[in-house]
């Protein structure tokens, strides 16, 4: 009796020593159905086909299309494309312009410059040279300069035509000791340009001559000293002479 007993518990355990192991090879079977490697694989093509940028910006041309081979280095055939788009950063536009040799030695780092936009011809914009490349083009005998603008603006697109002008030293300081007021204050009378002041309380017009115009605002080479107050608004009724009030902002 006491043999069978000890048959049949041992036979109860290894039954469940069996079932134990049964249990745990169906967990490792699911765990590797043709489902689950299936998807493994899709999602790793999905990765494969995820183009990442190394900046943002904007696209503004698709250079490969559906069907192309895509390559780093150009092989032969019709089917195989360099690179995929063209992305431009819109916050890190500049100009390159070559400036012959021969007045290369005028062109200083953070010199100001006035570039002019083809499309905007009396729109001058302030810019300033971010660096001299060091090097020269021997067949064209210019060094390339490359100009940055102070304030973007949305008219600013890529690969527009513009024309710049570097100022020389002495016109840098001519420009900060002149007189810059809003280019809106500026006002035509018969064929001059005319500005309204306050004296004493009481409105003047003061004949003056614009030298130059730098986005929104306008230099005064003539006509105005230091100190003096400009009318901004409501200048298209006054009369010479009427009495005004400083508006309280």
């Amino acid at each position: 009796m006491d043999q069978a007993k000890g048959q049949l518990a041992n036979a109860e355990g290894q039954l469940a020593t069996s079932r134990a192991n049964q249990v745990k090879t169906q967990l490792d079977v699911n765990r590797y159905t043709p489902l689950a490697k299936e998807q493994a694989i899709a999602q790793q093509d999905l990765d494969n086909c995820t183009v990442r940028a190394p900046f943002g910006g904007i696209v503004v041309s698709k250079d490969a299309q559906r069907g192309e081979m895509v390559s780093p280095v150009s092989a032969g055939g019709g089917f195989t494309r360099t690179g995929i788009c063209t992305l431009v950063d819109m916050s890190s536009l500049e100009v390159e312009v070559d400036v012959n040799e021969s007045y290369i030695n005028r062109v200083e780092s953070d010199q100001r410059v006035e570039a002019t936009l083809d499309s905007y011809p009396d729109w001058k914009i302030p810019a300033k040279v971010i660096a001299i490349i060091p090097a020269a083009d021997r067949q064209k005998a210019t060094v390339k300069v490359r100009v940055g603008f102070e304030k973007l603006d949305p008219r600013i697109l890529p690969d527009m035509g513009v024309k710049v002008a570097f100022q020389g030293a002495g016109e840098a300081q001519a420009a900060k000791r002149s007189i810059t007021i809003p280019k809106t204050t500026v006002r035509q009378r018969d064929g001059r340009d005319v500005v309204w002041i306050v004296r004493d309380g009481r409105v003047e017009r003061r004949a003056v001559a614009v030298g130059a115009t730098l986005g929104d605002e306008a230099i005064i080479a003539a006509g105005l000293t230091g100190g003096e107050r400009v009318v901004v608004e409501g200048w298209d009724n006054l009369i010479e002479g009427v009495r005004v009030t400083e508006a309280k902002r």
